[in-house]
């Protein structure tokens, strides 16, 4: 059973597959950029690496490319493709009730921040999140707990007091590792993976 939101004083989401059925799309996109530098990536072993920074994931593949031009093209071809984006309809009534009851929602996504906040438009939930916090805003991804930090200092709750929605191992790594209560959102939702 999902916590009681008011129990919190804060929630904290992820982005990609947490709140939306990104993956398949991310996978699509970052492929495709790789692909133009002669780098193949296979799915299952992206799949297998979810949550996962880009600079992680170029040097788990060894992949000799600029970090910079992959990102740059990623994020070109996700803002090309974000009317494909479906939320998870559980997730996001976890943040309308929150909402709703005066706690507020932070995103604290490994994503680039102008395609996370184009995301966040594109399906009509901006109004339920009080702060974006996005790779940009700090100087490690997840597994490390930086974004979710980051994420309540912005929204001004002590992190023990934080609850971090998940989808992903390196994230609730990253959340535990703040000192905040994770929760793991794959039971509560089905990817089209």
């Amino acid at each position: 059973m999902f916590p009681n939101v008011t129990a919190y004083a804060a929630l904290l989401f992820d982005w990609d597959g947490t709140v939306v059925d990104s993956q398949p799309m991310n996978y699509r996109c970052l492929a495709k950029a790789l692909g133009s530098h002669g780098v193949v990536l296979r799915e299952e072993w992206y799949r297998a690496r979810l949550g996962t920074s880009v600079d992680g994931l170029l040097d788990e593949l060894g992949a000799k490319v600029s970090l910079a031009d992959v990102l740059t093209r990623c994020e070109q071809l996700i803002s090309q493709d974000l009317e494909s984006l479906q939320t998870f309809p559980t997730v996001v009534g976890w943040a309308e009730e929150a909402h709703a009851a005066g706690v507020p929602c932070a995103m604290a996504s490994g994503g680039g921040g102008a395609v996370v906040r184009a995301g966040i438009a594109s399906t009509g939930l901006s109004h339920l999140f009080d702060v974006v916090v996005t790779r940009e805003n700090v100087a490690r991804g997840k597994p490390a707990p930086d974004l979710f930090l980051e994420a309540a200092r912005k929204i001004g709750v002590p992190p023990e007091r934080c609850l971090v929605i998940e989808d992903a191992e390196e994230g609730m790594m990253a959340g535990r590792a703040a000192g905040m209560d994770v929760v793991d959102v794959r039971p509560f939702v089905t990817s089209s993976w």
